[in-house]
């Protein structure tokens, strides 16, 4: 059986390692960041196992989704709150609660065991898992966005915002005033914090306002490319992995 761990924190890694060791299971590999995992996938034969932490170190482990078709089956390690495991739960996922306890680690792969010959596929609602992992009653997305102009300081509002981009390792927002503005954080930081009804994340430099598409057009294999009112700089490109969620996103 291979295996390997995803997981930014090198001693809850080599741990939960030691404790596969135990149960006479060897991990190929250990990985620590979206961007690593990312690259291993691409080069790399899948392996029949992941353990996957939710939280990593440049955003949430869901982003490797979106860039690779993930053929393994996954245990999520994990410290959010129960209310945040029913997203789990309801996506028939299995995830083991940090600190990782030892029966519990043994019935997940137990369970792994027997359910084997019907692992296929990975399938995995992203967008759902996302939403429940946030309580919508008591969440409250940003509004506006106040930015510095020489000595000046400019509010800008949501619905101008055509879309976020990342560029050298800087985040951007650009407007439907054509102007583009550099701001702090990540797009991760910053997609938690916007209306998931209003932004798309097409692919892991372009989040987008839906009333910001002036077009969409079929590309090469089986992706999208969308056309914004002003924005023009770049070529925007729906994932293949991401395009069947940006087309119930539209809907």
């Amino acid at each position: 059986m291979n295996v390997i761990i995803i997981e930014d924190e090198k001693p809850a890694a080599r741990r939960l390692n030691r404790m596969l060791a135990e149960l006479n299971i060897e991990v190929q590999n250990m990985l620590h960041s979206v961007e690593e995992a990312i690259n291993w996938f691409q080069n790399n034969e899948h392996p029949d196992l992941i353990f996957l932490d939710i939280q990593l170190s440049d955003g949430l482990s869901f982003e490797i989704f979106e860039e690779v078709n993930v053929k393994s089956a996954i245990i999520f390690t994990t410290a959010y709150d129960e209310y945040a495991l029913k997203a789990f739960k309801l996506n028939s996922i299995d995830y083991l609660l940090k600190p990782i306890d030892e029966d519990e680690l043994e019935v997940a792969v137990n369970k792994f065991k027997e359910n084997r010959p019907q692992q296929t596929e990975l399938k995995v609602n992203v967008d759902e898992i996302r939403k429940l992992l946030i309580n919508p009653i008591d969440r409250k997305y940003k509004k506006r966005f106040t930015i510095k102009v020489g000595q000046h300081l400019k509010i800008i509002h949501i619905d101008e915002i055509e879309c976020f981009y990342s560029e050298n390792k800087a985040t951007y927002i650009h407007t439907n005033s054509n102007r583009s503005y550099l701001i702090d954080n990540s797009l991760e930081h910053w997609q938690e914090q916007l209306d998931p009804e209003q932004f798309f994340r097409a692919n892991r430099t372009f989040m987008v306002h839906i009333n910001a598409i002036k077009d969409m057009v079929s590309y090469t294999n089986s992706r999208l490319q969308l056309k914004l009112h002003s924005y023009d700089e770049t070529e925007i490109i729906v994932s293949r992995e991401r395009v069947k969620d940006f087309k119930n996103w539209i809907d």
